[in-house]
């Protein structure tokens, strides 16, 4: 486990380099890594992250070093107040970098310096809207926070105050929704003064007035019933109002990923988790529903065999039909003959010779296989419907898996694991330059803002940090991102509780499909009665151009009133209360030999790419592990506490904890499987492997 002064490390900014580190490996990145909310734990960036911890696993001394203030990089995820501090720190476009050059003067004559870019231009193009109710008082506080949301016009300054928990408490309890607070006739009539008279008077007079008035009472009192509960099942029916105060009330109830994806329950991301036993820190859920967007409609795409043969949408010829074509898809290399004669075509031109439907073709292209129209070959069709089906049934009826608290939790829990077996992570310190010894052609040591030298074998950087001088070759793609806080699900069903993911084709040939993923409440990334909406696709133009057009075809822009006449004679559409545009650099295939000059020991980390999946970040961590110590295995599983013999007696002592003394021999891990408990998974120790 960590100990008192890593923790002191990462918390003040503290460097512990006193005594140089001669055999490190670095991993440098400009953004911050930090302890998550309640595990001790550091994030970072998916492929830094997963090389820390094979590295530390291996028995390496492992050192990150971050200058930002926030967790993950552009993998990060962020409470609603964190994401409008990253806004606004992103729109200052401030450089960090420091007038002062002394670090040169500790570069000697037989060296020469890489100097690090310390701006970050890897975001571009961000434009907020918020269209919910904007009554934010100037003293609304995020619950339980110790800073005041300073962005869209509350504070300018950034500055920390203290927010008091009585202030917020009430207010926090009507974030909650809209309550209906219901008082019974019983209670009215109790506490009204003119019924107690009436009661007085009553009880001089006959019995028989005292029949007639009780049976009086109880009719009123039924018929007040029957009022307050029709009333009570017609506010049960109206959506919940959601306020920009609530918003940011209920700010920390939100985790909101930068980039956008999805596990598949088959990939390469959960093979490492589980391989690794780093599955252990994290739990996940199935993605409930695949949707496809047809026609101007929203429905759901069936994707089982249940689901075909129960599927209303398809007719009985269309059900055999599909089932034959994906019966041939998962094992297509055994019939080279369907498809010989099509490898040069598209995979849209190749499902048209198939005899399928266009109905089926659009499902298939867009909601299964999830390819480019204009340039996916029919192999790449193939590959990618066989891996789908592949991932089916593994841990729910979808081939996805989502975790809980955001993607951010997913580089959080191997840089854990790189903690627990030593490895050390220092935020809020910058790296100045690079130190390459011009005899050897080789990186030797960094040089910090302190003016300190750190001498390391490896150093691992992302990509962001070189300059200009050293990327002129670069030619980088971009991607389009959109962000939205919906009171409404984009497809109705009787749970307000689905995961869905929704592909959305170009509307003219060329141009990049759509991916839409929709997150509910129980995924811990939005508070009650909202949905978190993510768009994601390669960019053309800017984000709001690319992807506003398909926001206004599926969701509501407008107010409450402005809606109702808009959704006159058609199907109500969810409303946007708050949305985000950006562009973020995909720095993803670009070789480490573009780069101008690299030494050898010097490795580049891209990035996140636009794909749904993460196995681009897999394989580039596992080839700069390989190339960097190619006769250690990649992340292997850690020792279980259980199987460690110790020499000597041979008895075992009750400390559980690992240890690296060569007294200590490890037993290999027996074989474990698998399980999956339908909508909601958890990964354990004892259950990692199908």
């Amino acid at each position: 486990m960590l100990t008192p002064g890593h923790s002191r490390a990462v918390l003040e900014g503290w460097h512990p380099f006193s005594p140089l580190y001669t055999n490190c490996v670095f991993a440098l990145k400009r953004h911050n890594c930090g302890w998550a909310r309640v595990k001790a734990a550091a994030r970072d960036g998916l492929p830094e992250s997963i090389i820390a911890a094979a590295c530390s696993r291996s028995g390496q001394r492992v050192l990150h070093v971050d200058s930002r203030n926030y967790y993950g990089g552009n993998w990060a995820s962020f409470s609603f107040s964190g994401l409008c501090s990253w806004i606004r720190e992103n729109k200052q476009k401030r450089d960090v970098r420091e007038e002062s050059d002394d670090w040169r003067k500790l570069i000697l004559e037989t060296e020469e310096a890489i100097s690090l870019n310390m701006k970050d231009n890897t975001i571009q193009h961000i434009e907020y809207i918020c269209y919910a109710n904007q009554d934010l008082a100037e003293d609304v506080n995020e619950a339980g926070a110790l800073r005041k949301l300073s962005a869209f016009g509350v504070s300018d300054n950034g500055e920390a105050t203290q927010g008091s928990e009585k202030e917020c408490q009430p207010v926090e309890s009507q974030s909650l929704g809209p309550e209906s607070c219901e008082v019974s006739p019983e209670s009215i009539t109790c506490n009204d003064p003119e019924s107690a008279t009436e009661r007085s008077d009553a009880e001089m007079t006959s019995e028989s007035e005292n029949l007639c008035d009780a049976t009086s009472d109880e009719s009123a009192l039924e018929k007040g019933k029957m009022e307050n509960a029709s009333t009570a099942e017609t506010a049960a029916l109206e959506p919940k109002k959601i306020t920009y105060t609530q918003i940011v009330i209920e700010g920390r109830r939100f985790n909101i990923d930068l980039v956008s994806k999805l596990l598949y329950s088959r990939g390469l991301l959960i093979d490492l988790l589980t391989k690794s036993n780093v599955s252990r820190y994290a739990e996940f859920k199935n993605v409930t529903r695949i949707l496809a967007f047809q026609e101007g409609r929203v429905e759901q795409v069936p994707c089982s065999r249940a689901d075909v043969f129960n599927s209303r949408q398809l007719t009985m010829v269309e059900k055999r039909m599909l089932m034959k074509f994906l019966t041939f898809c998962l094992d297509y290399e055994q019939h080279p003959n369907e498809y010989e004669d099509y490898k040069e075509y598209k995979f849209s031109e190749y499902l048209k010779t198939q005899k399928l439907t266009s109905n089926l073709q659009h499902f298939i292209l867009h909601s299964i296989a999830m390819v480019s129209e204009a340039d996916s070959g029919t192999i790449d069709g193939l590959k990618a419907t066989k891996k789908f089906l592949q991932c089916l049934g593994r841990y729910g009826n979808t081939p996805f898996l989502f975790p809980l608290y955001g993607q951010g939790e997913i580089p959080q829990c191997f840089c854990r694991m790189c903690a627990v077996f030593g490895g050390i992570y220092c935020l809020r310190h910058s790296v100045k330059c690079l130190v390459v010894d011009k005899e050897s052609g080789r990186c030797k040591a960094m040089i910090d803002h302190f003016g300190q030298r750190i001498s390391a074998k490896y150093f691992v950087v992302e990509d962001s940090y070189f300059s200009e001088k050293t990327c002129t070759n670069m030619c980088y793609r971009q991607i389009s991102r959109a962000v939205l806080i919906t009171d409404q699900s984009i497809l109705k069903t009787d749970s307000d509780q689905q995961i869905s993911i929704l592909t959305v084709p170009p509307e003219e040939l060329g141009l990049p499909a759509i991916r839409i993923i929709e997150l509910c409440s129980s995924t811990m990334t939005c508070m009650r009665n909202t949905y978190l909406v993510h768009f994601t696709c390669s960019s053309t133009k800017t984000a709001k151009e690319d992807l506003e057009p398909i926001v206004q075809k599926l969701f509501s822009l407008n107010s409450e009133t402005e809606r109702e006449s808009e959704n006159e004679g058609g199907p109500e559409k969810p409303r946007v209360l708050w949305a985000l545009y950006f562009n973020m650099r995909d720095s993803s295939g670009i070789d480490k030999n573009s780069y101008d000059s690299l030494p050898s020991n010097v490795y580049v980390c891209s990035g996140p790419d636009c794909e749904l999946g993460s196995d681009y970040a897999v394989k580039q961590a596992e080839t700069i592990f390989q190339e960097m110590f190619p006769n250690e295995e990649f992340c292997p599983p850690p020792p279980n506490p259980e199987d460690i013999i110790y020499d000597g007696d041979g008895t075992q002592t009750e400390d559980p904890g690992f240890s690296n003394s060569s007294n200590v021999i490890t037993k290999p891990s027996p074989e474990e499987n698998s399980g999956g408990d339908g909508d909601s998974n958890q990964f354990s120790e004892e259950q990692h492997e199908e």
